[in-house]
């Protein structure tokens, strides 16, 4: 054989040799892209009842699995590190505030990179340290927890100033990060900024820079909307003129109706009671100001779906969309916190104003459950949840399993084969605490393995085996509601079931015994 003729052969067998090494690595792994939104009541979608124009998650429910009692923990930064984590935040140390490092505990992204993965994150963390220190590869977004949709930043010539929170002599700057670089504040001077699209634009970016990249990739994006401030652009405010001027009872009711229909609920989904104010006993003003909020609030939502139909649409030129398991979920129930900022000015809606949805539409927005974001009960906790992967998950149905943040960790580590560490970076790890959802994801009998545990605030509550003990309040005493039978908390079954009561408090004060102390 001649020299060349050698050498060529021993190139082919190296590069063969090389390829073959690393494929067994990612080979037959799926992408991953986890989407959240922020502050969205469970029937703020259309496939979980709503009327706001949904196309792409109900395209995305209807062709997946819809969850109907998956939980978060009532509040925006516990829920986000919950999620991120795998642990409960008292065993991550963002259980009172988010401006401790994550501790005791690894990140999706840092788990994921040891399967092979691209981690990449847009959107909002609402936590102290920048995503690309803990394992994200690529990170734009809001280190904060809210901002203008408009402008996060300062004024800029010839605008109005933005709206921000805090007393007029003392506005809070928000951080926002471009991977590794942090601005306080950051001002965009892009004449269409708008957060919820620019989240959107950096993911696609990186969805087309890495779209040659042997190795799959875990996209985590996590949207500000619908959360106040309550600003839309024009066009997507105007689809919703006359929409919502019937008021709450109306859409509330069109909404529950709607439920049973899909078969999302049955009859054991009581509609609980209203909690809003009568429709017709306001005054035409705030009438008008309560239709002109809802309009903004369905535009907000709007949009996000339409930026989720990009990522949709990017998926199919990419070729993996057959390939790629997408999760949605919100991070608390719609909240009824009002912001009111003394030197507002504008139309509701606009950069100028800070608007709050209020608690009489978020009590619609969380149609059949009872109260609201930073309430134990389940119209604070309960999540719509949405699970789709083509050819693997069952289209067009639905799940009642029982499950929470902390088992997306568990989920991922099945699916990729990642490695979850006892040690990292020398600091000891807090063990997994949340189920894998790949059985149920495949269609199987799945039961709950272990009790399943909240706190923030004033809130206070334990679930296992269908029942569940909650309470508002430190010193008051506990509900205790059936679950299956009575899955919107309207028969407190405390009288008659007092073992029960004892039996799982007992499990939430060993809950609280084990956790940490930081």
């Amino acid at each position: 054989m001649k020299p060349f003729s050698i050498f060529a052969l021993f190139l082919f067998l190296t590069i063969l040799f090389y390829a073959c090494e690393k494929k067994p690595e990612t080979a037959g792994k799926p992408n991953i892209i986890l989407i959240s939104a922020d502050d969205l009541g469970w029937s703020d979608i259309g496939c979980y009842g709503s009327e706001v124009q949904t196309p792409n998650l109900d395209k995305l429910g209807e062709g997946g699995m819809r969850f109907t009692r998956f939980h978060n923990t009532s509040k925006c930064f516990p829920s986000r590190a919950c999620l991120l984590t795998g642990v409960y935040a008292q065993q991550s140390n963002y259980h009172q505030h988010h401006r401790n490092p994550i501790t005791n505990a690894v990140t999706l992204g840092e788990v994921l990179q040891t399967a092979g993965y691209r981690t990449l994150w847009s959107g909002k963390h609402h936590g102290l340290e920048n995503p690309v220190s803990r394992g994200f590869d690529r990170y734009y977004g809001l280190k904060d927890g809210a901002c203008n949709y408009f402008n996060p930043g300062n004024q800029l010539p010839g605008e109005g100033a933005p709206a921000r929170k805090g007393t007029p002599g003392n506005k809070r700057k928000r951080w926002w990060c471009i991977d590794s670089v942090m601005f306080h504040p950051y001002t965009p001077d892009a004449e269409d900024f708008y957060t919820t699209d620019y989240f959107t634009n950096y993911a696609l970016d990186w969805l087309d820079e890495y779209k040659n990249d042997e190795n799959p990739f875990f996209l985590y994006l996590a949207y500000t909307a619908p959360h106040d401030p309550l600003m839309a652009w024009p066009e997507d405010i105007a689809k919703y003129e006359d929409k919502y001027d019937e008021g709450y009872k109306a859409i509330r009711q069109k909404r529950y109706q709607k439920q049973i229909e899909m078969g999302l609920i049955d009859e054991n989904y009581r509609l609980s009671e209203s909690s809003y104010d009568e429709w017709g006993n306001l005054s035409d003003s705030v009438r008008e100001d309560e239709i002109r909020k809802m309009e903004v609030y369905a535009a907000m939502i709007d949009r996000m779906d339409q930026n989720i139909g990009k990522v949709l649409k990017k998926l199919r030129e990419t070729g993996e969309d057959e390939n790629t398991l997408i999760l949605f979920v919100s991070d608390n129930g719609a909240s009824a916190e009002v912001v009111l900022l003394p030197d507002d000015s504008g139309e509701i809606g606009s950069m100028t104003r800070w608007t709050s949805l209020g608690p009489d539409w978020a009590n619609v927005s969380n149609t059949p459950f009872r109260y609201y974001k930073n309430y134990s009960y389940e119209g604070g906790t309960n999540t719509p949840f949405i699970a789709y992967w083509p050819g693997k998950i069952e289209p067009n149905s639905f799940s009642d399993f029982p499950g929470h943040f902390i088992d997306f960790m568990a989920t991922f580590v099945d699916l990729t084969g990642a490695e979850y560490p006892q040690v990292f970076n020398g600091q000891q790890i807090t063990p997994m605490q949340g189920q894998s959802l790949l059985p149920v994801f495949r269609g199987k009998e799945t039961e709950r393995k272990n009790p399943i545990f909240w706190e923030w605030s004033d809130g206070q509550a334990a679930y296992f085996n269908s029942w569940k003990i909650v309470k508002e309040g430190r010193g008051n005493s506990w509900d205790l509601y059936n679950l299956e039978n009575d899955p919107t908390e309207t028969n407190n079954l405390v009288e008659k079931y007092p073992g029960k009561v004892e039996e799982l408090e007992y499990l939430f004060e060993e809950w609280k015994e084990g956790l940490p102390e930081f």
